[in-house]
This record gives C-alpha cells, sequence and structure tokens, in this order.
C-alpha cells in the first residue's frame, strides 16, 4: 500500500514532460519517478567497458606497473600512521 509522499518544484516544461510520459505509459507520475529512478541507480551499478578499456584493465592486472615514488611513499605514511 503507498503511504509515502513527495512533493516536488519543478519546471513549467519538466511538469509538462512528466504529464506527457504519464499519458504515454499510463503511469502515474510516482510510478514513473519510481521507474526512473530505479534505471538511474541500473545503470549506476553496471559498468560498462569498451574492449579498449577491458584490455588494459586485464594487462594491468596481469602485468601491474612499479609503484611510484609516491605511492611507496604514501604507504609508508599509511603504515607509520595505521601500523
Amino acid at each position: 500500500m503507498k503511504r509515502e509522499r513527495i512533493e516536488l518544484r519543478v519546471s513549467a516544461s519538466a511538469k509538462d514532460l512528466i504529464q506527457q510520459a504519464t499519458a504515454v505509459t499510463g503511469l502515474t507520475a510516482g510510478d514513473l519517478a519510481y521507474e526512473g529512478a530505479r534505471r538511474v541507480l541500473d545503470e549506476h551499478q553496471r559498468l560498462v567497458l569498451s574492449g579498449a578499456d577491458r584490455d588494459a584493465f586485464f594487462e594491468a592486472l596481469m602485468n601491474p606497473p612499479e609503484p611510484s615514488e609516491r605511492l611507496i611513499a604514501a604507504m609508508r605514511r599509511h603504515r607509520d600512521l595505521v601500523g
């Protein structure tokens, strides 16, 4: 059962867009907002890599570069602070 409420202030153009979307889909504004939020979160949680990105990632895993002086210094500071 729906018991929660959200109030929004939107521009006139956003209101028109939402009203058109509810008319086309048959969804309520609340259901439309829910579906949009779910879709945004799904896209955010999914990592899509191109072939070149994938290859660079696996190359770095298989043949990691030597640590830089800055990384070594940061690890020393961390060890000194944390133990």
